[in-house]
């Protein structure tokens, strides 16, 4: 009861007593007490008249004050019961409502509670805009589109018996991958250890880099997209048959590689641990192909030559049907890199980096570089979308699937147009022209037969305009 309600029928307790003695409430009660107890131990069977003050006797003493005692103590009691809770007691009762624990804290805004309440209830009281801004100052994506990719990785996040609900571990990789946090940083956002946040990064990153992979990074094999793709880079560089643009990036480590002797081979020319990224994309900033397989320190051309693409092109396991005749050279597909790359009939490079050549092969490289820029905005969009890539804060052996995993999500926002951030910036090219491999003679020689036809071709085609 509460204590000021006490205070007040002891004071009208003690106002009783002095107005009436001779029926005394408080007294009587206490001599009852005492009388009952003697009395007890004497005979079990006897009962005190005595005990407590009947109502009759009360009111129908000489004096009113019993009446008036009565009559204020209910009302006191009516308005202490119907008295609203003080809001600090309210506060404090909607916070900690009785239900089963849990192992967030139910307080946190990134709470299990919370995330189901933004996507369950608030997402569908915002319109559509409101909704997906939202979403991507979050997670980095578009609610459609985090829905399906929550869809796609579900049946397996569900075989590991994870404790957490699906669309929840997802949001928290997604706002790691998309905010550069740290795992530490995220488990004190989350209210969970941060070696529970690295190992669900560590196994949604797997899923997407392998389960969705295959489906969202494809090589443009199928006449449709190949012929989409060649007709649109011709628009853009007036070259034809480009099918793609290749180009790498070096992914910066947080930290580097306790081994000393391992760490040197990471350090990359720019002076920072790195791996390295190569991606080939196509008009629409599209990968098409991803590579993680070296430290910072190799360099373009040794990355390429070590790639399944380079294995699959000088086999000719890769097929493209679609040839073009350029002044007697047949062309097909090609896609063009810059002078860190080796010249081959299918990755064709700039004639000079300085503008040394003619003027035939100085407008073919101007074209060139015109279509790579394609690639070095998709890498721009791709850091800029997913900002732990511009300091990678996982540990070593899970960085190439944390790098192919974003990679998978950056084709996954071009392909349903979501709105591009502000591009990333690459430092400066400073590498040098790879030297032509014994293996690749034959190579290279075909391939500076069609780089120059193409020049010509290209030179003509314009200046006749």
């Amino acid at each position: 009861m509460d204590h000021s309600f006490l205070l007040m029928l002891s004071n009208l307790l003690h106002l009783q007593n002095s107005l009436d003695p001779t029926t005394s409430f408080l007294s009587s009660t206490l001599s009852s007490s005492t009388t009952t107890t003697t009395s007890s131990a004497a005979s079990p069977t006897s009962t005190s008249s005595s005990a407590s003050p009947s109502p009759t006797s009360l009111l129908s003493s000489s004096s009113a004050a019993p009446l008036l005692f009565f009559t204020i103590a209910s009302v006191l009691s009516f308005l202490a019961s119907s008295r609203p809770k003080p809001k600090s007691q309210t506060a404090a009762s909607s916070l900690n409502p009785k239900k089963t624990p849990s192992p967030q804290n139910p307080n946190s805004d990134f709470s299990v509670s919370a995330f189901r309440a933004l996507s369950t209830e608030t997402i569908w009281s915002l319109e559509a805009p409101i909704r997906d801004a939202q979403w991507r100052s979050l997670y980095g994506l578009s609610y459609p589109v985090f829905t399906t990719v929550v869809e796609k990785l579900k049946p397996h996040i569900a075989l590991s018996n994870l404790s957490l609900p699906s669309d929840y571990a997802v949001a928290m990789v997604l706002s790691r991958l998309s905010h550069g946090f740290s795992a530490k940083t995220l488990a004190a956002r989350y209210s969970l250890e941060p070696y529970l946040i690295s190992k669900i990064t560590n196994m949604v990153t797997r899923l997407l880099a392998t389960k969705l992979y295959a489906e969202f990074i494809k090589i443009p094999v199928s006449r449709r997209r190949l012929i989409e793709t060649t007709q649109a880079f011709d628009e853009l560089t007036s070259l034809p048959n480009m099918c793609g643009a290749i180009d790498g990036s070096h992914i910066k480590l947080h930290n580097l590689p306790s081994d000393p002797n391992l760490a040197s081979h990471y350090k990359c020319r720019y002076g920072f641990p790195s791996v390295q990224l190569q991606v080939v994309a196509d008009h629409k900033k599209i990968f098409w192909d991803v590579c993680v397989k070296a430290p910072g320190a190799t360099d373009e051309a040794a990355h390429f030559r070590d790639s399944l693409l380079y294995n699959r092109l000088t086999s000719g396991d890769i097929v493209w049907e679609k040839v073009i005749n350029v002044r007697g050279h047949n062309v097909r597909p090609y896609v063009v890199g810059d002078w860190c790359y080796p010249l081959l009939p299918f990755v064709l490079t700039p004639f000079s980096p300085n503008g040394m050549g003619t003027p035939a092969q100085n407008l073919f490289d101007g074209m060139l570089m015109k279509g790579r820029s394609v690639v070095v905005d998709a890498i721009g969009l791709l850091k800029g979308r997913w900002k732990i890539l511009q300091d990678l804060n996982v540990g070593l052996n899970h960085a190439p699937q944390t790098i192919v995993a974003c990679c998978v999500l950056h084709n996954l926002c071009q392909i349903a147009r979501e709105p591009e951030p502000e591009l990333w910036k690459e430092p400066d090219e400073t590498g040098v022209s790879p030297r032509v491999l014994d293996a690749e003679k034959s190579f290279y020689y075909h391939g500076e037969s069609l780089r120059q036809a193409l020049a010509d071709d290209l030179h003509q085609r314009l200046s006749t305009r």
